[in-house]
């Protein structure tokens, strides 16, 4: 998925008014400041430790000229919380901001700062072992630039892929351009969940990306503080090397380079497909995105299948009895690095114990009979975990996740008949505002919570108003300011971005940004079965009406023939059948999605890029009876 850069400044948050900051949001963050542990210091240490030096450009640019990474975006983060600013997320974003190379070992070292998460670059016998090579080409040859004027101009041997999420792996081709000889590791299912993670629902996926890691919000004091677990996502080209090697089991061994390396695996936790892995000879763990300087999200607010809470604590607990006794340094796919064995377990442990909890309790209260909503209201972690910087909610939050642990046994029907059937958005919302005596009297309620503090109160009440009488702008503004409150308020980076972009839509509109482009390493690596079904969920019944449509399709460069057939508001395909008496469609397969998503199928039959056998009037209107959804999509409008 083409996540946005969050560097932009498309939409500026400049005005007085905007960044006005209430009493009762001064007063939550002076007495929030008073509940944190700032004694504890450890993290300023593990941060700085290591430093040799940062970029000499202050910023990356693309061949095109494109700014894809500015060094100079976090430069505010200096001195005390400023009122706009949750004192906690003030204090991680600031260390979140160390940019540039650091020795985390004799041969292992980071490249932090240069993108969303790290590249961890380990010296082998004879060149360089690189793990996670960032989200884009540009961040990632940047980066390895950096090193390599400190360890010498030394060749890639292998990379290795945490997992698969793209701001792991989406940078490879600028480390390794021409990638022969170089080996390529990857957890087994990788390019399976790699490629095809966002492809049914990324549209979806990604305008609410949008909102979780504050796309247009200029980084600063009214806007954007970071998304929590790294500073932003790089505007830069994603690539993606097929893995040569995958890892299956744990237990697995390799020595690469005269690098040894064990691995364990652990599925269905942060991703799908993840792995941690242990340097025996150097003492050194990395424990990928399963361990953060923050709570992970259970569920990430973009949209994803729920993670498993509990494997992802099972998981801690098999790596710390794996390699705990052995480790002295821990290093992760984002933040920094943790040093000392006895620093180390007790990371662990206090991390696996956050999920755990989250996890047991959500489900104990579950049992006893409580909603979502109400187990929400409820688990929070007990003080010894609470006080662990670590475990505070900077990107995932115990609220968010909690309800996330119980969708995933219960799903979205809390059991009270009364939720069992609801309105629509905007049929409650009207029945709502007419309950409450009109528009005037629901504006002056929302008025009321907001002069009180009543945030969440305000922000539903106004929400009701703004879907039933979407053209009411005093109720828009009303309700951006109190999402400007909460955001204010917020310790979660996440929180605060989505609460942000809200306020920003509300008062201007959705955003007019294109279609996303999507990486041509992506799509050549997704399997024309799931590009089918993305076909599949973009037919429209309503257009496609009573017609039917039958035929087969090949690629010959792929060696690949699908029979497809339309009928019913269905689309249904099978690989090496074919269909008797159907007509045959042959072309490149690129040509043909080509044709399908521009609409211009006639003109590549007529130019004989796309070859028709059989009955052609058979086909007449098949592009008609796809969607093509709209990425701007309104989500706090009706």
């Amino acid at each position: 998925m083409r996540f946005v850069l969050m560097l932009a400044c498309a939409f500026a948050l400049t005005s007085a008014a905007q960044a006005q900051v209430t009493d009762t949001t001064r007063a939550a963050n002076a007495a929030f400041a008073q509940t944190l542990p700032w004694a504890d210091r450890e993290d300023e240490d593990f941060a700085a430790r290591g430093f040799i030096a940062a970029s000499d450009q202050p910023q990356i640019r693309g061949a095109n000229g494109t700014l894809v990474w500015d060094f100079n975006a976090y430069n505010f983060l200096q001195g005390p919380a400023p009122e706009t600013v949750n004192p906690s997320l003030w204090r991680h974003a600031g260390l979140l901001a160390r940019a540039g190379l650091f020795r985390v070992h004799e041969r292992v070292y980071q490249v932090r700062g240069f993108d969303v998460s790290n590249m961890t670059i380990i010296v082998g016998d004879t060149g360089l072992i690189l793990i996670d090579p960032l989200t884009s080409a540009e961040t990632a040859a940047a980066a390895l630039a950096l090193a390599r004027r400190t360890l010498g101009d030394l060749p890639v041997r292998a990379v290795i892929y945490t997992h698969s999420h793209v701001d792991h792996f989406g940078g490879v081709r600028g480390v390794v351009p021409d990638a022969t000889g170089v080996e390529i590791i990857a957890p087994d299912g990788f390019m399976e969940h790699a490629v095809t993670e966002n492809v049914i629902a990324g549209n979806a996926m990604g305008r609410r990306a949008l909102y979780q890691f504050g796309s247009g919000l200029p980084p600063g004091p009214e806007g954007q503080m970071t998304s929590g677990i790294g500073l932003a996502i790089s505007a830069g080209t994603f690539t993606l090397i097929p893995p040569t090697r995958t890892i299956a089991r744990t237990g697995e061994t390799l020595t690469i380079d005269g690098v040894r390396i064990e691995f364990q695996v652990t599925p269905e936790t942060e991703a799908p497909a993840e792995m941690n892995f242990f340097f025996p000879d150097f003492g050194v763990l990395c424990l990928a995105e399963n361990a953060n300087a923050s709570m992970h999200n259970v569920l990430t607010p973009r949209g994803a299948l729920v993670r498993d809470a509990k494997a992802w604590a099972d998981y801690l607990t098999e790596a710390l009895r794996l390699y705990g006794d052995r480790t002295e340094i821990m290093v992760t796919s984002h933040a920094w690095p943790r040093f000392g064995g006895e620093r180390v377990r007790d990371f662990i442990a206090s991390h696996r114990d956050a999920y755990k909890y989250l996890h047991d309790q959500t489900v104990r209260l579950m049992n006893a009979g409580y909603t979502d909503r109400e187990i929400a209201e409820q688990v929070r972690l007990p003080e010894a975990l609470a006080s662990r910087w670590f475990n505070r909610g900077y990107y995932g939050t115990m609220m968010h996740n909690s309800r996330a642990v119980y969708q995933r046994y219960m799903g979205w029907y809390d059991a009270n008949p009364a939720n069992l059937n609801p309105l629509p958005p905007v049929e409650e919302a009207t029945r709502f505002v007419r309950a409450m005596g009109g528009a005037d009297r629901v504006l002056a309620e929302g008025q009321r919570a907001f002069d009180e503090g009543d945030y969440r109160w305000a922000a539903r009440v106004l929400n009701h108003l703004v879907f039933a009488a979407p053209d009411n702008t005093s109720a828009r503004q009303l309700l951006a300011r109190t999402h400007r409150q909460m955001a204010y308020q917020a310790e979660s980076a996440i929180w605060r971005n989505m609460y942000l972009v809200a306020a920003r839509e509300l008062e201007q509109g959705p955003p007019n940004r294109p279609s996303q482009v999507q990486s041509a390493d992506l799509v050549a690596a997704t399997p024309t079965s799931y590009i089918l079904d993305l076909l599949a969920v973009r037919l429209n019944p309503e257009r496609a009406g009573a017609r039917s449509f039958a035929f087969n399709l090949v690629f010959p460069e792929r060696n690949e023939r699908f029979a497809v057939s339309i009928r019913n508001g269905v689309l249904v395909h099978e690989r090496d059948i074919t269909l008797d008496g159907a007509p045959t469609i042959t072309a490149p397969r690129a040509t043909f999605l080509q044709a399908m998503a521009t609409g211009t199928m006639t003109r590549a039959v007529l130019s004989g890029s796309i070859r028709i056998a059989g009955n052609r009037r058979s086909l007449e209107g098949l592009n008609e009876v796809f969607d093509t959804p709209d990425p701007n999509f309104p989500i706090v409008t009706p």
